[in-house]
């Protein structure tokens, strides 16, 4: 019965991003509204890695622990998104563009045949770790429903700001949602795992997986979502982060 809990609160959290992902589909979003939904899914996700997974991470292993998750975290997403970013490169005819706009088109994502793979690539590297987490807290006991509302307020903005640039590169509804889905099931499997094999893994092993999370995290708001969305909202972006921040620091302390 835990096993199916877990499994289940993992769908609803990872799975979110299925939710962004049919509004991003569905509708003509602009990019104006994609950029303040990325200045907004960036500041959960701060508020995400910062309150919860590192700090958590800290309690359950420590310092060195922490430092050596979160690096190797950071570096692989940064490492995902570079390899995305070439193989996507060989997808384009640069003898169709004008000369002129080269530059800003490798800039924004959102109009390259790629543009939405490095958010994909960040769901995917901190998705892995935030289901682990979500069976072990499901494992623990009942459902976790603090951890998973956080977790899916973050996803859905990561769902929709993936995949507007993919629709708009001419990606089909069989490639975007069989992504999202894809990175779903390999959640829900990993949060299968994590109650199976590792509710009595040691508290460093625990703190270097939740830290991964917490880098790759950092990585691509950095990376990804902060500079795409203050290419769009420029002074706004700070505002809506914040909010996006506080709304996250509520829902947790609330829960």
């Amino acid at each position: 019965m835990t096993v199916l809990t877990a499994a289940l609160a993992s769908t609803v959290g990872i799975g979110a991003l299925l939710i962004g992902a049919f509004v991003g589909w569905r509708f003509d979003v602009s990019k104006r509204a994609v950029a303040a939904v990325l200045a907004f899914g960036a500041g959960v996700l701060i508020a995400t890695l910062a309150l919860e997974l590192v700090a958590e991470a800290n309690d359950a292993g420590g310092v060195w622990p922490v430092v050596a998750g979160f690096g190797g975290g950071a570096v692989l997403y940064v490492g995902g998104d570079a390899l995305v970013s070439r193989l996507a490169s060989r997808h384009r005819h640069p003898s169709h563009e004008p000369s002129g706009s080269r530059n800003k088109t490798a800039k924004r994502g959102g109009d390259t045949p790629g543009g939405g793979a490095p958010i994909a690539v960040g769901a995917l590297l901190d998705g892995i770790p935030e289901a682990i987490v979500i069976g072990l807290a499901a494992a623990g006991g009942g459902f976790p429903g603090a951890i998973v509302a956080a977790i899916g307020l973050s996803n859905i903005p990561e769902g929709l700001a993936g995949t507007v640039p993919l629709r708009r590169s001419g990606r089909g509804p069989g490639f975007i949602f069989g992504l999202w889905g894809s990175i779903t099931a390999l959640a829900v499997l990993a949060t299968v795992v994590a109650v199976l094999f590792l509710q009595d893994a040691s508290g460093a092993t625990l703190g270097v997986i939740q830290s991964v999370a917490a880098g790759a995290l950092l990585a691509m708001v950095a990376n990804a979502m902060i500079p795409e969305a203050f290419d769009e909202e420029h002074w706004a972006t700070g505002l809506i982060a914040t909010a996006g921040f506080l709304v996250a620091f509520v829902l947790g302390e609330l829960g």
